[in-house]
Formats: C-alpha cells, sequence, structure tokens
C-alpha cells in the first residue's frame, strides 16, 4: 500500500469525513515533507518503520505522520512546529477535534519520548520511533551515518558534543522502551557503544 493510501485509511478509520480528493491533498503534503532532500534518516522509510508497528491505532498513525513532518536540524522547536502542522492539516480532513488534540500532544511527546505510565497509545509511537536503537549494529551504525549527513553544517567537535549530550538523555531514561522491553538491552548497548567513542580523546 502506498504512503497516500495508508493515511487515507488511517484517517478513515479515525472519523475522517472529508473527500477522498481532500485526504490525499494532505498525505501528499506531508510525503513532500518527508521527503526533503536534506533528509537522509527521517525520511519515508522511516516514516513507513514507525506507521508499521503502530498502523493498528489510527490516532497513533496519524500522528506518525506529523512527529517528523518538520525537520529542521537547526531548529529546536521541531516538534512543536510540527504537532501545529499536523493539527492544522487534520483540520482540513473532517476529523473530531477530540482526535485532532490526541494526536497532537502525541507529536509533541515524542520530543522526549517519555510518555505516561498510563498513556498507551505514547507509549507504543514512542517504542516505533526508537525502534532503530535496537537494532544490529551495522544497522545501528547506518542510523548514526544518516543522522550525521543531516547534521553535515555542524562542525565535529560540536557534533561529538550535542551528540553525546542527546545520548546521555536518552540512556538516562528509565525506561526506552515500555511495550518492548525485550529492545532495551541492545538499544542500550549500542548507544552506550556510540557515546564511547564520542567521549574518548579524538586522534591527535
Amino acid at each position: 500500500m502506498s504512503l497516500e493510501a495508508r493515511f487515507v485509511d488511517s484517517a478513515r478509520q479515525a472519523g475522517a469525513t472529508a473527500t477522498d480528493i481532500a485526504l490525499r491533498a494532505v498525505a501528499a503534503e506531508l510525503t513532500a515533507r518527508w521527503s526533503e532532500p536534506h533528509r537522509s534518516y527521517h525520511n519515508p522509510a522511516h516514516l513507513r518503520a514507525v506507521l508499521d508497528e503502530v498502523s493498528h491505532d489510527p490516532i497513533a498513525a496519524l500522528a506518525a505522520w506529523g512527529h517528523d513532518a518538520i525537520y529542521d536540524p537547526r531548529s529546536p522547536a521541531n516538534e512543536e512546529r510540527s504537532a501545529q502542522l499536523l493539527a492544522s492539516l487534520l483540520s482540513r480532513c473532517g476529523l473530531p477535534s477530540e482526535t485532532i488534540f490526541k494526536a497532537y500532544h502525541l507529536v509533541l511527546m515524542t520530543a522526549g519520548h517519555a510518555p505516561d505510565d498510563s498513556d498507551h497509545r505514547g507509549q507504543l509511537l514512542a517504542d516505533a520511533d526508537l525502534a532503530i536503537l535496537a537494532t544490529p549494529w551495522p544497522d545501528y551504525q547506518s542510523y548514526v551515518d544518516a543522522v550525521r549527513a543531516e547534521y553535515a553544517h555542524v562542525p565535529p567537535e560540536l557534533w561529538r558534543i550535542g551528540r553525546a549530550a542527546v545520548l546521555s538523555n536518552l540512556l538516562e531514561l528509565p525506561a526506552l522502551f515500555r511495550l518492548h522491553p525485550e529492545r532495551e538491552e541492545s538499544a542500550r548497548a549500542n548507544l552506550a557503544r556510540e557515546l564511547a567513542t564520542l567521549t574518548e580523546d579524538p586522534p591527535a
């Protein structure tokens, strides 16, 4: 199923009353954003991977579409801006305001990947978004390389400092995965292994 068709399907399941033409137009706008040339990791492949894990929950799927809809490596407000954009686009789909509100807050949650214990839908989306962390080391390295390419404008030393802070924050979370605890050990091993390469003294 194409990405566009997946969006339309999720929107319909969530209660969208707009025409198929209107839904496809929203899907096309979101797909265009996910396909921007500066995206090496936060691209349609990542979107598909997240959707594969959350598509049984249409609201989580709509939030997945929005969670990196705006991705500017120079901006500290991507999640907030993405949530606002998604809410605006979903309002064109004829969705209930409560559904839009839920999707909006799910996108905001992805800024810290720390959903409440009672937030099953948030846990579902957070687990899917972080699934790459638990992949075998070669795949994890490819992910890191892709993210580094998105931050090509950042000098090496500043990248080391910033990336180390991101990894440390993730490792400080009580749990990276709520619904997939079997991923925890391998994800933490990958994060710690990468962090070690960033904090060791660079070669002279």
